[in-house]
């Protein structure tokens, strides 16, 4: 067994309670066996890519949930009342960083930003508690792109009249999206790069062949 493969089957076993920068190293080797693929594919956006991110392979996965959630939360402004992002990629995101709050003895709520307004009932684009105005919400994405999906959210939470700043991803394609940010005055920070995901997948795969 390799030192790769036994930290992962160490760590598997107690991502609730291992330290954070042991869970990261873990979390990297996740998303390069389940998430990152190459080959030829379209994106949301429409542009060509040689690769792919199926972020959701990963805030899906029980262990990956937890590690996602507990980076994440570890990397939230202080004073958020609340994370949020638009369905469905951020879904899983923010219940894992909610669920993990709540076992840490900390309040932080799960919001989710519908696509388009629910067709019945209140006809609300935003699901979950009410908060008072001006309550900080931080917004999560799972792939970063163009930056397109997350500013969406924030400009629905702006709309709803929550105050929004930051955006947490979990990975960053970097193609555009940090800018998108920047231009919108929005603070971003990300759990891994694109290069972080495949300077790492090229090791795996070497020890793999």
């Amino acid at each position: 067994m390799t030192d790769a493969t036994h930290l992962k089957a160490t760590i598997a076993l107690s991502t609730a309670t291992v330290e954070l920068s042991q869970l990261r190293p873990y979390l990297l080797d996740l998303c390069c066996q389940v998430a990152y693929q190459e080959g030829d594919f379209t994106l949301s956006s429409g542009q060509p890519s040689a690769y792919y991110i199926n972020g959701k392979q990963v805030t899906l996965h029980p262990q990956g949930a937890v590690a996602v959630g507990r980076l994440l939360l570890s990397m939230l402004p202080s004073g958020t009342q609340a994370v949020a992002g638009l369905t469905l990629g951020a879904d899983p995101m923010v219940t894992a960083v909610s669920v993990v709050a709540a076992y840490e003895q900390r309040e932080i709520t799960a919001l989710i930003v519908r696509k388009q307004a629910k067709g019945h009932g209140t006809q609300a684009y935003i699901e979950g508690p009410l908060l008072p105005p001006q309550s900080p919400v931080v917004v999560l994405e799972d792939v970063v792109t163009t930056g397109q999906s997350a500013l969406q959210a924030v400009e629905r939470l702006q709309a709803a009249g929550y105050c929004v700043n930051h955006i947490l991803a979990l990975v960053d394609r970097q193609q555009g999206g940090a800018a998108l940010y920047a231009k919108a005055g929005l603070s971003f920070d990300t759990i891994f790069t694109i290069q972080d995901l495949q300077q790492r997948w090229a090791v795996l795969s070497e020890t793999i062949c």
